[in-house]
């Protein structure tokens, strides 16, 4: 199982909201634009843990919802014509909260569209947060 935060913005505008109603999360570049992250939304497995986030390089994590993936399925702008790639989410949480930026950590991945967390402070924060939904 594997921790993925994803961005709330496509164009300038938050979708966390559409997220949550239609049970997905994804992002808003197309292939060409954003290949790398295309291959993250399809490496992503049944099972692993994703957080709507917004953060910058240099500040804490506001986490905005947290969810489990629950399928393979890839999600595409055919089926939802504001992402271009996605997954099929079931949200555990909409609750926001912020993780402080942890100590002597260079956080030079949270300002991404998507990254795979590895951070064991951020991770304890998140799977605590999972567990208090199951």
């Amino acid at each position: 199982m594997a921790i993925y935060g994803i961005g709330t913005k496509i164009n300038n505008q938050q979708v966390n909201s559409q997220f949550y109603q239609n049970n997905i999360a994804g992002i808003g570049w197309s292939r060409a634009e954003a290949p790398d992250l295309h291959e993250i939304f399809k490496s992503i497995k049944t099972g692993d843990i994703v957080f709507l986030k917004s953060s910058s390089y240099s500040s804490d994590i506001t986490v905005k919802g947290v969810g489990v993936v629950m399928d393979n399925v890839i999600l595409t702008h055919n089926q939802y014509g504001f992402i271009e790639i996605g997954r099929n989410i079931k949200w555990l949480s909409h609750r926001h909260f912020k993780i402080f930026r942890p100590a002597n950590s260079k956080n030079n991945v949270r300002g991404n569209t998507i990254y795979q967390e590895f951070h064991p402070d951020v991770t304890i924060v998140i799977m605590g947060e999972v567990e208090k939904m199951l």
